[in-house]
């Protein structure tokens, strides 16, 4: 089988897809955190406004490195998702801070496109399995969803 070839903007759209995996993983966590700050604190029954900004102040404020720390210290008992997170973590570094420079030029030639293309699919993988993972967690079964479409 004779492989596609990809151009530098399926690279750049692939990149870009697999960034926002990333974001999208960042927030869940830091709404797993934030939920679980509350009811320590017991937001829900007990509104404290100012209380609930300082801890999203804090979530917001914090890197993803930051936020998979704090959820490894509060949620021993996920050992399993802890590593997925942990492989997610690493990988979305690579992502923001080494990609392009790991690759070079490779993005100048089709060979070089995909091996790039093949590496970004395995790290979008890794960061929306650890962001599916998470939602599981929560309750939320992303591979089983469907919508109602009303009539």
């Amino acid at each position: 089988m004779i492989a596609k070839m990809k151009t530098r903007n399926q690279i750049y759209e692939k990149y870009g897809e697999t960034a926002e995996a990333a974001q999208l993983l960042e927030i869940e966590i830091g709404n797993f955190l934030l939920e679980n700050e509350g009811k320590e604190h017991n937001l829900i029954e007990n509104i404290d406004r100012l209380k609930a900004k300082e801890i999203l102040d804090k979530i917001n404020k914090s890197t993803l490195g930051q936020l998979v720390r704090k959820f490894k210290k509060d949620e021993s008992s996920y050992d399993d998702l802890i590593n997925v997170l942990a492989i997610a973590l690493a990988s979305r570094n690579r992502l923001s801070h080494s990609f392009f420079r790991e690759h070079n030029f490779r993005i100048n030639s089709n060979e070089g496109r995909m091996i790039m293309f093949e590496d970004l699919e395995k790290i979008h993988s890794e960061i929306f399995s650890a962001y599916k993972k998470l939602l599981l967690v929560r309750g939320i079964d992303l591979d089983n969803i469907t919508m109602e479409i009303p009539s």
